[in-house]
């Protein structure tokens, strides 16, 4: 699921970058700051997937080492 996760949140990112760039060239601000909000959100939510990425991978790590004490 963090594949999708990923390609989402890129989307997502990929998208308000081009809701700004039509902002941009239409003059419209309420558009560019539509855009950037969706930027900083795709950001928030690929930070968390990071973070929940790194915690997995600790506790998988963690779970390696207690087999590997038995």
């Amino acid at each position: 699921m963090g594949a999708m996760d990923e390609a989402k949140h890129e989307g997502q990112e990929l998208l308000g970058k081009a809701k700004e760039k039509l902002g941009d060239l239409t003059d419209n601000h309420s558009l560019q700051a539509e855009g950037l909000a969706d930027q900083a959100k795709a950001k928030v939510n690929q930070a968390g997937d990071d973070v929940r990425d790194a915690l997995r991978g600790r506790d998988q790590d963690e779970e390696d080492e207690a087999r590997s004490a038995r």
